[in-house]
């Protein structure tokens, strides 16, 4: 289960604030300080007038590390120097600290040790392992809020660049199809076919589809059908009778959502292989299943003799597949299941995939490495 911060919270308010942040951070120090030393001998006013004086140097001290030496020298790969100045830095802020604790807290607080010995070796070694300690937890939390973010940004970018990658594949399918369309209908026009007319009011509507529909991320199913429905129409006018297809649709389609344009490229490779050839007669078997939020679709069709040595690795060379193949990835990444058969004298396609309800949305994840066979 994963923990994700409204917008509108008040933890997120109160992260965005850095002084406020720092703030806290400075009061969570001096109480975590100032309860544990003031517990050795119950004098916790004491201990906590101690841990807040010292912040007079450890802030300067931590603020120097974190914002000159830092973004200076490590961030710079400049280990050396970083290591270096850092080290004597901790140990400019030991003797201070140690001064200070000399002139001006003893007498109030430690009467007992006014005139002792200032070079006594097992307190300057506790003052410097307490400094150093703050310098190391200051050093990691900025070092892993960096890495955070770094994360972030490339987590964004790569996400940007699959979202650009998304649309550009989009704006594929568009020209192939029409490509491929104008084709016939100039093949009509030379035959002076009276079908032409239907087939410019059916490439009418398709377009249309294309320019409102598809620019969105998902469409309900039922369009996605109806316009399949148009294409098939279209190749019926084209191949006339010599052409047989059949689309079967069956399950609940109501509400179901999925990527525009997404089934088509597996049959217009089916016309493509299966139509196209020389087979006086052709046929095409299109079903369509839906089982809750699954869909089951299959495209079946006849090969040619001109394409009985074709390989599986040519038929899914064509742009259209591959970029259906590449838009699946981008979409539905694990969520989808997609084989190709090539047997004697049928191709088969089987694709399976998880569909989207009206109430979410498909959202693109980082692909993951996929198989297909």
């Amino acid at each position: 289960m994963s923990f994700q911060l409204k917008k509108d919270s008040i933890i997120l308010r109160f992260l965005q604030n850095r002084p406020l942040v720092h703030i806290a951070f400075w009061i969570a120090y001096v109480c975590f300080y100032g309860t544990s030393w003031g517990s050795y001998n119950d004098e916790y006013g004491k201990a906590f007038i101690c841990e807040s004086s010292e912040l007079l140097i450890k802030l300067p001290m931590v603020y120097f590390v974190l914002y000159k030496l830092i973004d200076t020298y490590l961030f710079q790969r400049k280990y050396t120097e970083f290591f270096t100045y850092t080290f004597i830095t901790i140990i400019v802020a030991t003797l201070a600290i140690r001064l200070f604790y000399y002139y001006v807290l003893y007498p109030p607080f430690f009467p007992d040790k006014v005139g002792t010995d200032f070079f006594v070796a097992f307190r300057h070694l506790k003052t410097f392992t307490n400094t150093y300690t703050l310098v190391i937890m200051v050093m990691a939390i900025k070092l892993l809020k960096k890495w955070y973010y770094e994360q972030q940004e490339a987590k964004s970018l790569e996400k940007e660049k699959l979202e650009a990658e998304l649309k550009f594949l989009k704006s594929q399918v568009h020209p192939h199809f029409l490509f491929n369309t104008l084709n016939n209908l100039y093949s009509l026009t030379l035959k002076k076919s009276d079908n032409a007319p239907e087939v410019v009011l059916k490439l009418s509507e398709l377009m249309s589809y294309m320019l409102y529909d598809t620019a969105a991320r998902q469409v309900s199913l039922a369009k996605e059908i109806n316009y399949i429905n148009h294409y098939i129409d279209l190749e019926k006018i084209r191949y006339g009778e010599r052409l047989d297809v059949s689309f079967n649709t069956s399950g609940d389609l109501s509400g179901k959502m999925i990527a525009p344009m997404l089934l088509l490229p597996f049959i217009e490779n089916s016309f493509k292989h299966g139509v196209s050839g020389e087979l006086e007669t052709v046929w095409v078997s299109l079903d369509l299943h839906v089982e809750n939020d699954r869909l089951v679709f299959k495209v079946e069709n006849s090969k040619s003799p001109e394409e009985e040595n074709l390989k599986i690795s040519s038929y899914r060379s064509g742009i259209g597949l591959k970029n259906v193949k590449r838009r699946l990835d981008l979409i539905y990444t694990d969520n989808y299941d997609l084989k190709i058969f090539d047997e004697k004298d049928t191709f088969l396609v089987v694709l399976k995939l998880k569909l989207a309800t009206a109430f979410e949305s498909i959202t693109v994840e980082m692909p993951t490495k996929k198989v297909l066979q």
